[in-house]
This record gives structure tokens, C-alpha cells and sequence, in this order.
């Protein structure tokens, strides 16, 4: 079943996060398909045609800065909005930026900020950077 509002692809090492986003999106009408790490990500993102592909930073394998180069490195995927929701170090949001990550969300995050985010991508919104940096979310409070 295609969600209502579009698809995302959800990219992170750690299953509860994954599982929080999943929730979070699809109570608000949003199809979603997770990947544990880049690789699976890359595997994956020809198959499901997401909308917009949020990244964890820290992953086996391939990492959320290096999976999103790799993405705005391929035609066919290079106009997807990405979005990274990590406990991302201002390096890191360098790095993301760098590359071309459209929107940054910080760990430990409100689920409205997280849905919030992703129709702004949806919509082509431009996003605030580091949204959720000052909240005092309890949700996906797990590092990485």
C-alpha cells in the first residue's frame, strides 16, 4: 500500500530508532521501508522509489555522509531530498552539508519534528538546519 502522503526510505543501524521513525511517519500517513545500513540503502533505493531517504551518520558498512554522497552522485538518485537524523557533530553537519544532505534532524528528537521535516522535504520547503538541536525530545535518545 503507497502512503498517502509518499514514501520514505528510513536508513539506520539501530532497530528501535528505525522502528520509532517507521511509527512516527506511518501515523501520519507516510509509506515507509527501512534499511539497516548505506549498502542496504543503495541496494534498496532503485527497488522502492522513495520520496525522501532519511540517513543515520554512524553505520557499518557505509556510513549516512558517505551514503548520501553516493546518492547525490547518481542521476538517478541525485534530485531525492536526504535528509540526516543522527547526534551529528557539527563536523559531521559539515560534511553533510558537503555533500548535499538537504536537512539535518538531531537525536534525541520530538516525532513532530521528525514529521515536520520530512513534508518540508516533501513540499521542497527550505528546512531549518539542526531542527530538534535545542528540544528536549526523549524519543530516539540511543547515539549514533
Amino acid at each position: 500500500m503507497s502512503g498517502a502522503y509518499g514514501r520514505v526510505l528510513v536508513v539506520d543501524d539501530n532497530k528501535v530508532i528505525r522502528q520509532l521513525i517507521r511509527v512516527n511517519l506511518e501515523l501520519e500517513g507516510f509509506e515507509v521501508v527501512t534499511a539497516a545500513d548505506g549498502v542496504e540503502c543503495l541496494d534498496l533505493v532503485h527497488e522502492v522509489c522513495p520520496d525522501v531517504i532519511t540517513l543515520d551518520v554512524v553505520m557499518p558498512r557505509l556510513d549516512g555522509i558517505q551514503t548520501a554522497a553516493r546518492l547525490r552522485a547518481d542521476p538517478r538518485t541525485g534530485h531525492l531530498p536526504v535528509a540526516v537524523i543522527s547526534a551529528c557533530t557539527p563536523p559531521d553537519a559539515d560534511s553533510g552539508s558537503a555533500v548535499g544532505v538537504d536537512a539535518f534532524l538531531a537525536k534525541p528528537f520530538e516525532p513532530s519534528e521528525l514529521v515536520r521535516m520530512v513534508r518540508r522535504l516533501l513540499h521542497r520547503e527550505d528546512p531549518e538546519p539542526f531542527e530538534g538541536r535545542h528540544g528536549a525530545g526523549t524519543a530516539g535518545s540511543a547515539a549514533g
